[in-house]
This record gives C-alpha cells, sequence and structure tokens, in this order.
C-alpha cells in the first residue's frame, strides 16, 4: 500500500506525539508536526498487523493538512469508509488509530494552554 510507505515511520522533530496500545495488543504511535494550528506533516508507527498499519496510514491521510479542529472531527468509520473492505474483526483499529491521533493533538492541546 503506497499510502502507507508514505505516512509510515517516526519522527524526530515532531510538535506533538503519542502513543496507545489496543485491545488486541498493538501498539501505535502517531507523531504530528505542526505550522499554524494545522498539521503541516504526519507519520505513525506500528508493528502490529496490515490491518493497523492501514487504519494508521488512512487516519493519517485523513488527518495531513488539516487543521486541529477539523483533524478532531475524523472518526473510526471515515477510517473505515477510506479503507473500504476493513475485515469487521479488525474494527478496532480504526478505533485505535483516530484515538492515538486524538491523544497527540490533546497532548498538544494541554501543553499549550498552560
Amino acid at each position: 500500500m503506497k499510502q502507507c510507505q508514505d505516512y509510515f515511520g517516526r519522527m524526530n522533530d515532531a510538535t506533538t506525539a503519542a502513543f496507545l496500545k489496543g485491545p488486541c495488543g498493538d501498539e501505535m504511535e502517531f507523531y504530528l508536526l505542526l505550522e499554524d494550528d494545522r498539521i503541516a506533516e504526519i507519520r505513525f508507527y506500528t508493528e502490529g498487523c496490515e490491518a493497523t498499519k492501514e487504519c494508521g496510514a488512512a487516519a493519517a491521510a485523513l488527518a495531513r493538512g488539516k487543521t486541529l479542529q477539523d483533524a478532531l472531527s475524523i472518526s473510526a468509520g471515515d477510517v473505515m469508509e477510506e479503507l473500504q473492505d476493513l475485515p469487521a474483526d479488525h474494527i478496532h483499529c480504526s478505533i485505535l488509530a483516530v484515538s492515538t491521533l486524538y491523544r497527540a493533538i490533546a497532548g498538544y492541546l494541554l501543553r499549550s494552554t498552560q
């Protein structure tokens, strides 16, 4: 999946980052580089299954270029719609991806208001 290659990997100079472990044991990391409250660059990392990788890539593609407010409106359903063929037993992967994205944004917003 080309999209996965475009967004896969860690980022050393991220403005904010987050990590979550899903109920299946897969772990997801998101890294965001922000410019003017917009996601200028985004990367994700996981050693999880292929569905987890695809969901991370889909969430990253949906968030790139968006404002933080708009990125917070991305849902697990949006990720599933983007992938179209996500098996029902891997729906939790879309939730993990979006939840990790939210956590990265929330971490930044909480730090910036202090």
